[in-house]
């Protein structure tokens, strides 16, 4: 057996958390109805071409619409807590908050700080509050949404407990 001379391609940290903050299975059936409604009753008004074309661009259009709704990824690897394309250092982290449905509504109500980040999905009825501490940034904390709140806040407590 012959060995490779080239070095090792560095491997990544397995993510601590990984989470899809997709749409629920309903909304594409949903979606899809009533896009395929208001296509029908957009060809009965039409004649040759141009009745179809309400179902050439409404049904591809509420697909991407869903798809673009569900791509938010929340992550915790490498010692970053990753949303999307923003990152925090865990090392910023003074606490990791998991909050049902009835605190995030308290989070984000009427009193809500409109300096923090908030990543918020409404058919996502969980969440957790990471409370920064970082003097050079004016944030006070993230709001992102999660499925699975108890297990993020532990992911990132870990995480920032191991850097």
């Amino acid at each position: 057996m012959r060995q490779s001379s080239s070095p090792a391609a560095p491997t990544a940290t397995p993510a601590l958390y990984a989470e899809r903050l997709g749409v629920p299975w309903w909304a594409w059936p949903a979606g899809l109805a009533v896009a395929g409604l208001l296509a029908a009753e957009l060809w009965l008004g039409a004649t040759g071409f141009r009745a179809w074309l309400p179902f050439v661009l409404l049904i591809p259009a509420t697909v991407a619409t869903l798809a673009w709704l569900g791509r938010i990824r929340v992550t915790v690897r490498d010692g970053e807590l990753v949303v999307d394309d923003a990152r925090l250092p865990v090392r910023h982290v003074a606490d990791a908050l998991p909050l049902d449905a009835a605190g995030r509504r308290e989070v984000l109500g009427v009193g809500a700080d409109p300096l923090a980040f908030v990543v918020q999905r409404p058919w996502i009825g969980g969440a957790v509050q990471v409370v920064l501490d970082d003097p050079a940034d004016p944030t006070p904390f993230w709001v992102v949404s999660s499925r699975r709140p108890v297990e993020l806040a532990a992911a990132l407590l870990a995480a920032r407990d191991a850097a």
